[in-house]
């Protein structure tokens, strides 16, 4: 008799990203000409000045094990950019890296969570953190947000979440968002600290796409909103997405000492250190940062307008402008309502998109929004501009039934 999966294990999908890529990358394989939008990856080459750091590494043969919480001069250079660019001042002390941002909130939600604990997230939401949430032990609760409002959470909305989960321990919020793009503002976001402070409710920030802000706005940090919040706060960055270097795996979290450390001890048993020459390449990328970095979000920022502007040329299609990341989410709701094809829902509806059209996109459900497909523009302008067309013919196929 075989053995018995756990019922955790047993709740945990696989990501829809990873699924849906797979699936393009064996359709490529065949000869078939297909336009992944599912994947949440730069297109673009890690810059040269930090490639150089790793091959000096390398060279110097930096190849052993390092500190489990990352080397001192890297812990040292992240706290120099958090009081740099977020105006937060942190001790090495209070910095874990770990091999990738989502390694680290993991971590952190293991450190902090216990049973029957409740984990507080924006609906829409990236597609891993209710299953993390679900690996600390903890329960997933979903507070909606609406495209009239930008897709973020509303103060009133957050406190009769609170109100209504006796258990809620932790908010996760993530600005810029991944699927929708949104970015908070500073007074929105002195008004969820205030909540926040008042309950006693821990934030994991998630900040991944802090770079990646458009239209003139500036990233702004939660932690640094009051003393009091900081305290309650724990801030996740890394270098994946702003610096193209998704395989490096590096992420790191700050915040106060004691969930740090308790942190550092899960990563002891789970991983260990992050690999020896990315951690070193990175002391480079945040310290010596060079024009590359910025180019690469001014074209983020020009694909973006780009797509936005094809899309709501689509007549009955729904669209919110991102204000950073590289995702765009449309609404689909009314082609799963006003075809015969028998497409009633977004999984039918880019299952039939891949198969018959070769365009790749992630539906809506898997972000805790139906009804919706998600783009991301993390693409060539060239991919863009013909997939738009293949997207924009099937919309037209579905309404002429």
């Amino acid at each position: 008799m075989a053995i018995k999966l756990s019922n955790r294990c047993k709740l945990i999908k696989p990501s829809p990203t990873l699924t849906l890529s797979a699936k393009a990358k064996e359709m490529r394989d065949a000869g078939i000409d297909v336009i992944n939008f599912g994947v949440g990856e730069p297109d673009f080459n890690t810059p040269e000045y930090i490639k150089d750091a790793a091959h000096k590494a390398l060279d110097a043969n930096f190849t052993r094990y390092t500190a489990n919480a990352g080397i001192i001069e890297l812990r040292q250079v992240i706290c120099e950019k958090l009081s740099r660019d977020n105006n937060l001042q942190y001790t090495p002390k209070e910095i874990l890296v770990s091999p990738g941002a989502k390694a680290s909130i993991l971590f952190i939600l293991t450190a902090v969570c216990d049973s029957m604990d409740q984990v507080l997230m924006a609906s829409p939401y990236w597609v891993s953190y209710p299953y993390q949430a679900m690996l600390a032990n903890a329960e997933p609760v979903y507070i909606p947000t609406e495209e009239s409002q930008s897709y973020k959470i509303m103060p009133a909305a957050l406190e009769l979440a609170i109100k209504e989960n006796p258990c809620a321990k932790v908010l996760i919020l993530n600005s810029p968002s991944n699927p929708t793009g949104a970015v908070y503002s500073r007074e929105e976001l002195s008004a969820i600290a205030d909540i926040c402070v008042k309950y006693n409710i821990l934030v994991v920030s998630d900040e991944i796409y802090e770079r990646l802000v458009y239209d003139g706005l500036k990233h702004v940090s939660i932690a640094s909103i009051s003393p009091e919040m900081k305290e309650r706060c724990v801030v996740i960055n890394g270098v994946s997405k702003a610096y193209a270097m998704t395989g490096w795996r590096l992420g790191y979290a700050a915040g106060p000492a004691h969930i740090i450390a308790a942190a550092g001890r899960v990563q002891e048993h789970a991983t260990s250190c992050v690999n020896s020459i990315t951690q070193k390449a990175c002391v480079t990328a945040l310290r010596d940062e060079d024009e590359s970095i910025e180019n690469m979000r001014q074209e983020f920022s020009r694909r973006r307008d780009f797509l936005y502007e094809e899309l709501v040329k689509i007549p009955h299609l729904t669209c919110f402008k991102p204000q950073g990341a590289f995702y765009i989410m449309p609404g689909i709701k009314w082609y799963l309502e006003n075809n015969k094809q028998g497409i009633t829902t977004a999984d039918q509806f880019c299952d039939v998109l891949l198969d018959k059209y070769h365009v790749a996109l992630v539906a809506g459900g898997s972000f805790g929004m139906e009804g919706t497909v998600r783009f991301s523009y993390a693409n060539s302008l060239a991919n863009l501009q013909e997939g738009v067309k293949r997207f924009a013919r099937f919309l037209a196929d579905l309404a002429a039934g």
